[in-house]
């Protein structure tokens, strides 16, 4: 079975080869925002995926369109809720700017 291991937190995880990654961080209380429930119909769920990259699916033309909404782009940034998990990765969840002043 693949292993992920989402940094910063080091959460390290073992999945069913073909889990969607956002399911495999939500199924291991591992938080990715995912403000359209996964549908990729947002870019909440943004990661970058630090090692593992080439063994993704193909990115969408939908998730490309989303991508382009996100803060920080990098050519290893994708949607959690479009990345299926074939092999072993090393995901780097992005800080979140805080909305609020009270979020600080």
């Amino acid at each position: 079975m693949p292993k992920i291991k989402f940094l910063p937190s080091g959460a390290e995880v073992e999945v069913p080869e073909g889990k969607i990654l956002l399911d495999a961080a939500l199924d291991n209380n591992v938080k990715i925002d995912h403000n359209c429930g996964g549908n990729c119909a947002c870019s909440t769920c943004h990661v970058y995926i630090e090692e593992g990259y080439d063994t993704l699916n193909e990115m969408s033309e939908d998730e490309e369109d989303m991508l382009d909404e996100v803060e920080n782009l990098q050519a290893n940034s994708r949607l959690a809720c479009q990345c299926r998990v074939t092999s072993d990765l090393l995901v780097r969840i992005p800080e979140k700017a805080p909305l609020f002043e009270d979020d600080i």
